[in-house]
């Protein structure tokens, strides 16, 4: 007996041959197109060619003749790594707004950005396998540990308009963060020096016999709130993209490193109450919102994150506000 399955919203977009390719990897093209035009194969009830493009909710009837040919429900990208749909179900839920050019997500602490040695599970290796038909281009980065607004190409136009907009400091990220410390000035600016996880006042060169140089790392801060004079809240405008900049600025500029952070606030000892309250040990980094023009239509436009749950209680009990 025929089967009747559900295009799920991970599928939507997806051309018929790629969805039974997907579901029936064995099964022959030959075998797929002469069911097709046998009437055994039908969407919603209709005949097909196998070009069609599915909906999500879309019917599909499945002929008991090739159920032998089902495996896992998972998809292969070009680099061979699998992902199940339940995982690409997971991803689908954090996206904020997609369009033809760009996909905006709001990452989760723990998923890196992007692929590498051994990363099972990245943004741009799982975008790809959520979007087979676009051209996905990772733009801009955030730590594998921090959460938060994170834009997407999904084509070669907007790759190259949200690249330049980023280098040219057009795009702007503000970020929000739980510092372990209380910050002694309301708002300022940091502007120092910074390699290998150490600042500097000035570019001297180094004598360790790298010929290199520190890089110029600006951040404006705003605190929004202190709690027990032990914790505080901060709202963070990078001004340029160091790696780990903002981790940086925080420990070793602000003496106040990110609670979660164990490379920069390593020995740092928290408040056992505010410790108590804290549900994991992740880092309380949002990257709280993203401005830029969108490349299509050439309009600037915002989005936020939402604060993660990780992060709720205490902001909550230290009734700590979100910027206004």
């Amino acid at each position: 007996m025929a089967e009747v399955k559900t295009v799920s919203q991970v599928e939507d977009g997806t051309r018929l041959l790629r969805w039974f390719g997907r579901h029936f990897p064995s099964l022959p093209n030959a075998e797929f197109h002469k069911l097709c035009r046998g009437g055994q194969i039908r969407v919603n009830s209709s005949r097909v060619r196998g070009t069609e493009v599915l909906r999500a909710g879309d019917a599909i009837r499945v002929p008991p003749t090739i159920l032998g040919y089902a495996s896992e429900n998972v998809k292969k990208t070009e680099s061979g790594i699998k992902f199940s749909l339940t995982d690409l179900e997971q991803l689908r839920k954090c996206i904020i707004h997609s369009d033809d050019d760009i996909v905006v997500f709001d990452k989760p602490a723990g998923l890196a950005v992007q692929g590498g040695t051994g990363i099972r599970k990245s943004i741009d290796k799982m975008a790809a396998a959520l979007f087979p038909y676009a051209k996905v281009s990772l733009v801009h980065r955030l730590d594998r540990e921090t959460s938060g607004v994170l834009v997407v190409a999904k084509s070669q136009r907007a790759a190259q308009s949200l690249s330049t907009q980023f280098q040219s400091k057009v795009a702007h990220k503000e970020y929000l963060a739980l510092l372990n410390g209380e910050v002694k000035q309301s708002h300022g600016v940091i502007d120092n020096y910074m390699i290998k996880g150490q600042v500097f006042d000035s570019p001297t060169r180094l004598n360790n016999g790298t010929g290199q140089r520190p890089q110029r790392a600006i951040t404006e801060y705003e605190v929004l709130g202190v709690a027990s004079g032990c914790v505080s809240w901060v709202l963070f405008k990078p001004k340029t993209g160091r790696t780990h900049q903002l981790r940086i600025h925080s420990a070793l500029s602000l003496n106040a490193p990110i609670v979660g952070d164990d490379i920069y606030g390593r020995g740092r000892k928290m408040d056992g109450a505010i410790n108590a309250m804290l549900a994991t040990n992740n880092l309380h980094l949002l990257a709280y919102s993203l401005t830029f023009r969108h490349p299509a239509t050439n309009k600037i436009v915002t989005f936020y994150a939402k604060v993660p749950d990780f992060m709720q209680p205490v902001i909550k009990l230290l009734e700590l506000k979100l910027p206004q």
